[in-house]
C-alpha cells in the first residue's frame, strides 16, 4: 500500500466495530487449556461459562473467522462450529450490513471436523468488504447462533492504490507455545497494526513434532509457561492429532482478531508433518508409532486444508498447494511447495537430477506461470531458502544448497534452470521470500560472484520465526553469488522467544512509481534493514 494512500485510515475506522463483533468469542489466555478443542471432534474450548448460544442449542464459532486467497474479485471465508451446522456468510459494504448478500456454504460436520471454507465472487475490487458468519442448525436455519463479523480488503484493479503485505512464519516450535504471562502470539497484534493487505505465511505454521509442555526452564532460572492441550502433548501422528495442533494456535486472540482483520496466504513446510520431511521416508524414532511419513503427510495435508482458507483448482485431484495468486496489476504471489515433490534429503551433489526440490511437473508449472504474468512484481514464496546450506544430520542437506561453492550440484540444478528460464524470457521484477532458518537476513544474488552465471541478479529475503526458539546463521552457498548485507540470528540453538526478539517482513508496494521496497522488522516495530528496488528490471542490483 502507497504511503498516503487513506485507506489505512479508512480501514482502520471501520475494524473497532468488527472487533467488538467477535469480542463475545474471547478465550482465556491464562487458562492452563489442557484439553481446549478437545480431544473428540466438535468439543467447545473451556472458557469457564458455556456462551449463551451453546446453552441454547444453538451453533458457535469460539475458533473466529479467516480469509484467505483474495483477489481483485473474490476470496475464501473460513470457520470452525463447535456442532453441525450450516455456515451462512454475508457481505456488504458497510459494517451495519444493510443490502447485505447472503452466501450459502457448507454444512459442517465430523467429516472436515467441523470446518468448512465457502468461496465468494463478483466482489467489488479496491473495496473494504465486511462479512459475517451465521452458523445454523442444519435441520431449521432459523436458529443461528450469534455472528462472527470480520472484514478483508480486496485487490486492487488500480496500480496507484499500492499494496501493502507482511510475510513470517514458523509459529509454536520448539515447545514455545502461547504463553500468556507474555502475552501469547503478540507479533500478530504488531502486524495487525501495519495493516497489511494479506499476509503471507511461509510455512511450518504448526510444529507437529514439537510437544508443548506446561512449563520451560529457561537459562536464567525463568520459568516459560505455555497453554497446553491433549493433542499437543506428544507428536502428532493420527489425523485428531494434526487437527489438534492447527487448532491450538487458535486459542490466541492475537491471532484470531489478526485472522478477522487480514487475509493470509498461506504456504506449508516440513513441520507441519515432521523436521526435514521427505516422500518415501521411514522414519527411525522411537516416538512415533505410525513410522511411514507418506501416511503421515496425508493426514496432516487433510487437516491443513480444513483448518486453512485455501484455493482448489477445478482440476486438482491430489490436494496440492503450489499456486499463484493474482493481488491486481502490481502483484503476482507464486506460492511454492518445495517439501511434497522432492527427492529424498542427501549429500545433495548428484551430477543428474529430474526431480530436485520441485519436481518435474511444479517447475514447469512455474516457468509457464512466471511467463505468463503481466504483473510489475513477481514474488516467489519460498518455502526453504535457496543460497543458505541448510543440513539434516552429519552430511544430508535439507534445502536447495549444499555448501559446494562450484558449479550446480543436485537441487541446485532444478534452480539454476529456473533462473536461466527468467533471464532469457524476460521476466521482470522477481524477488524471493521465504522463512524456514529462524533468524532474519537479505542475500543479493549476482552472476559475477557465482559459479553459475546464467542468470540476472535478484533479491532473496528471509524474515522469521513468528513464535518459535532462534537458531544460528548457517553458511551460504557461492554457487548462485550470493552477498549477504543483512543478518541477524542468535548465537546459540533454540534461543526462546523470551531471550530473542521475533521477527517478520513487509513489503511495501508504491502505486504511483511501482518501487517495491522491503523491510525486515523485529517484534517491538524496529526495522532492522531496507532495501528499494526499481520496476521493470530483469535484474536487480545490489544497492
Amino acid at each position: 500500500m502507497a504511503q498516503g494512500s487513506g485507506r489505512a485510515v479508512n480501514r482502520r475506522s471501520v475494524l473497532h466495530g468488527a472487533a467488538l463483533g467477535t469480542a463475545v468469542l474471547a478465550l482465556p489466555a491464562a487458562a492452563n487449556a489442557a484439553g481446549a478443542g478437545g480431544s473428540g471432534a466438535g468439543a467447545v474450548p473451556r472458557t469457564g461459562v458455556a456462551p449463551a448460544q451453546a446453552r441454547a442449542g444453538r451453533p458457535s464459532a469460539p475458533w473466529g473467522v479467516q480469509t484467505g486467497d483474495v483477489t481483485a474479485s473474490s476470496g475464501l471465508v473460513w470457520v470452525r462450529s463447535d456442532r453441525p451446522a450450516r455456515m451462512l456468510v454475508q457481505t456488504a459494504a458497510t459494517e451495519s450490513f444493510r443490502n447485505a448478500r447472503t452466501w450459502h456454504g457448507p454444512v459442517l460436520g465430523p467429516g472436515t471436523d467441523f470446518t468448512g471454507t465457502t468461496a465468494l465472487h463478483g466482489l467489488p475490487s479496491g473495496e473494504q468488504v465486511h462479512y459475517r458468519v451465521l452458523l445454523a442448525d442444519p435441520y431449521d436455519y432459523r436458529r443461528t447462533g450469534e455472528p462472527v463479523a470480520g472484514t478483508f480488503r480486496t485487490a486492487s484493479d488500480r496500480r496507484r492504490d499500492g499494496v501493502r503485505f507482511t510475510w513470517s512464519g514458523d509459529l509454536a516450535g520448539q515447545g514455545w507455545g502461547i504463553n500468556p504471562e507474555r502475552g501469547g502470539y503478540r507479533i500478530y497484534e504488531e502486524m495487525r497494526r501495519r495493516d497489511p493487505d494479506f499476509f503471507l505465511c511461509s510455512g511450518d505454521n504448526i510444529y507437529a513434532d514439537s510437544p508443548i509442555e506446561a512449563s520451560v526452564r529457561l537459562p536464567d532460572g525463568r520459568i516459560w509457561r505455555n497453554v497446553t492441550t491433549e493433542e499437543k502433548s506428544k507428536v502428532a501422528e493420527t489425523l485428531a492429532e494434526y487437527r489438534g495442533a492447527f487448532r491450538y494456535n487458535l486459542l490466541d486472540a492475537h491471532l484470531r482478531r489478526f485472522n478477522a482483520q487480514v487475509p493470509t496466504i498461506i504456504q506449508w513446510d516440513d513441520h507441519e508433518v515432521r523436521n526435514n520431511w521427505y516422500p518415501g521416508q521411514i522414519l527411525d524414532d522411537a516416538r512415533y508409532t505410525e513410522k511411514d511419513v507418506d501416511v503421515l503427510a496425508a493426514r496432516s495435508l487433510r487437516a491443513f486444508r480444513e483448518y486453512f482458507p485455501i484455493r482448489t483448482l477445478r482440476s486438482d485431484r491430489g490436494g496440492r498447494v503450489y499456486r499463484v495468486i493474482h493481488h491486481g496489476p502490481l502483484l503476482d504471489v507464486f506460492v511454492l511447495d518445495m517439501r511434497t515433490y522432492r527427492n529424498a534429503n542427501s549429500p545433495n551433489r548428484q551430477t543428474d537430477d529430474r526431480q530436485g526440490i520441485l519436481g518435474a511437473e511444479q517447475l514447469a508449472w512455474l516457468k509457464r506461470a512466471l511467463s505468463r504474468s503481466r504483473a510489475v512484481w513477481k514474488v516467489i514464496a519460498s518455502d526453504l531458502p535457496l543460497g543458505l546450506a541448510v543440513p539434516d544430520g552429519g552430511t544430508n542437506f535439507e534445502a536447495v544448497a549444499q555448501g559446494d561453492p562450484g558449479a550446480p550440484l543436485g537441487r541446485e540444478l532444478q534452480i539454476a534452470e529456473l533462473l536461466r528460464h527468467i533471464k532469457h524470457r524476460r521476466v521482470t521484477g522477481t524477488v524471493w521470500l521465504t522463512t524456514d532458518v529462524h533468524y532474519t537476513s537479505a542475500q543479493h544474488y549476482d552472476p559475477s560472484r557465482a559459479a553459475f552465471q546464467d542468470f540476472a541478479p535478484f533479491w532473496e529475503f528471509v524474515s522469521g520465526p513468528l513464535n518459535a526458539g532462534g537458531f544460528p546463521a548457517v553458511p551460504l552457498d557461492g554457487t548462485f553469488g550470493p552477498a549477504q548485507p543483512f543478518v541477524k540470528a542468535p548465537q546459540r540453538a533454540n534461543v526462546s522467544p523470551a531471550e530473542s526478539p521475533q521477527y517478520f517482513g513487509e513489503v511495501d508496494i508504491d502505486g504511483e512509481s511501482g518501487e517495491l521496497t522491503v523491510r525486515l522488522r523485529q517484534e517491538g516495530g524496529q526495522v532492522l534493514f531496507s532495501r528499494s528496488l526499481q520496476p521493470g528490471r530483469v535484474g536487480q542490483p545490489d544497492r
